[in-house]
């Protein structure tokens, strides 16, 4: 007869009564222990050379919200194929994707698929498209398994399926998450052991007050603490990863000699665009496509009627800049129009223009910034923008090219760095920045230059300012490896608890 502790012995039977051999999961559910107390269990057994515990990595496959959507009402080509079918099986091209109530960004999405799934033929000359032979794919026997059972093991899967797996993670319509499963299984010791039988050894963990009163205390045996036993895991409050990554850059910028610069979100064209030497009425101020306030539409510029009288020169004869300006009529009720900051640039202005400004100085901000765009893997509507200037005299493109470097080895742990020739109205030369990193490859992070004289003159000063706007999303997303910017402002818990500290 061989003394056991209660878990042990629980364990132990359960092992005897299925073969000798159970998952982890299996002995929780037949002996109703805590998983935590079945593996703290486990270490003491296995270290008695009682069972022996192997493990085996396991992938888990289960929806995302996009999938679970296309699960209850289908994927674009299907519902395209599906209206096809009901108008005849041929139509024009809109009035199907209309008829197949699909939203627009989703348009070449359906048709794409469609033609490459074999399903139909799109005719560009006439804009027409007809319906060949809609069959049932892997993919969607997958999404249906997947809609029905929750969660599949992508090893149970058969050969079809498991390279619908590939097409539906390139699709952005499933995750997989790893999961480590553990199973314990019966050495001949420990078979021996089941074979003599077992004694429950009663011991506690704990000493009650009344066991001190009464002198039971003396009596009872305490249980022994292993300290590499694994715990069930806790998931203590914490900062967002990304919140964190900002306080850090912020903390690493202060220590360089750096000042933070502020400016308010619902900014003035004025320090949005017109300070920043953008025309009014030339294409160049494409290059930021912005959001427009509707009410109220204009803001005041009476604190700043100096240098939008110097601004309104320069742009429209050079001032005393040197430049033969835009040569247009600059409006100042356009200057005062407002609208939500599309970059974080505008600070930069503000700052040159604040009479806290020292020269030498150095000045970063890090802010959020809109603009109308398309949301993709690395473009989202509202981005983090970290823009910083250096003013001082003799300072060169060197001299910014070497900030840049910084930033993308130190922040964003990028292995090599290149910069390509970019155009900005605002500065001259102008330079993007691009990192690499590997196992992860190119990332562009954004533009930089020293600003035009256009610029700095009009606004009081006359010495060269080193500019930059990098996107301060995509180096941390560069930093934590990932590959969709979307994931910084996930709801996904399992990722924000188990990423670690960066």
């Amino acid at each position: 007869m061989v003394e056991l502790r209660e878990n042990e012995a629980k364990t132990l039977i359960a092992l005897k009564k299925a073969g000798g051999r159970l998952s982890v999961s299996e002995i929780v559910e037949k002996t109703g222990l805590a998983h935590a107390a079945v593996m703290r269990a486990a270490l003491s057994l296995e270290s008695k050379n009682l069972v022996k515990v192997t493990e085996r990595k396991i992938r888990k496959i289960s929806l995302n919200d996009e999938g679970r959507r296309y699960a209850d009402i289908g994927l674009p080509e299907r519902r395209l194929a599906d209206a096809l079918a009901k108008m005849g099986g041929e139509a024009e091209l809109e009035e199907s994707l209309k008829a197949a109530s699909l939203e627009k960004n989703l348009w070449p999405i359906a048709l794409g698929w469609l033609s490459r799934k074999g399903w139909g033929r799109i005719e560009k000359k006439n804009r027409k498209v007809k319906l060949l032979k809609p069959t049932e794919g892997a993919d969607e026997r997958l999404i249906k398994l997947l809609k029905n059972a929750g969660t599949v093991d992508l090893e149970s899967l058969d050969a079809d399926l498991r390279e619908a797996v590939n097409l539906l993670k390139g699709r952005r319509i499933i995750e997989i998450h790893e999961e480590t499963q553990r199973f314990l299984e019966l050495t001949e010791d420990g078979w021996g052991t089941v074979k003599r039988g077992i004694q429950v050894s009663r011991e506690i963990s704990q000493i009650t007050p009344e066991m001190l009163v009464s002198g039971k205390w003396r009596e009872v045996k305490l249980r022994r603490y292993n300290i590499k036993a694994p715990v069930a895991p806790i998931w203590p409050g914490k900062k967002h990863p990304y919140l964190r990554f900002l306080d850090d850059l912020k903390q690493r910028l202060i220590a360089l000699g750096f000042k933070e610069m502020t400016g308010p979100i619902v900014e003035l064209s004025f320090f949005n665009c017109d300070g920043l030497y953008m025309p009014q009425d030339h294409p160049a101020r494409e290059v930021h496509d912005m959001y427009f306030i509707k009410e109220p539409e204009y803001g005041s510029l009476k604190r700043y009627e100096e240098y939008l009288r110097n601004v309104r020169e320069t742009h429209e004869n050079g001032w005393k800049t040197g430049s033969k300006g835009w040569g247009y009529s600059f409006s100042s009720l356009e200057a005062a129009r407002l609208m939500l900051r599309s970059q974080t640039t505008a600070a930069s202005v503000r700052m040159l223009i604040s009479d806290e400004i020292e020269i030498p100085g150095k000045y970063f901000a890090i802010a959020r910034c809109f603009r109308p765009d398309v949301i993709d893997k690395t473009h989202l509507t509202e981005f983090n923008q970290v823009a910083g200037i250096i003013v001082g005299e003799d300072l060169s493109l060197k001299d910014l090219l070497g900030v840049l470097k910084r930033f993308a080895i130190e922040v964003a742990g990028a292995d090599k760095v290149k910069y390509r020739p970019d155009y900005f109205p605002f500065t001259e030369p102008s330079v993007e920045l691009v990192a690499y990193k590997e196992g992860y490859g190119w990332m562009e992070f954004g533009g930089s230059g020293i600003f035009r004289p256009e610029v700095t003159l009009p606004l009081g000063i006359d010495v060269p300012v080193l500019a930059w706007g990098l996107g301060v999303d995509r180096l941390f997303m560069m930093k934590a490896g990932i590959d969709d910017i979307r994931y910084l402002f996930s709801y996904d818990l399992d990722w924000i608890r188990r990423v670690g500290v960066i």
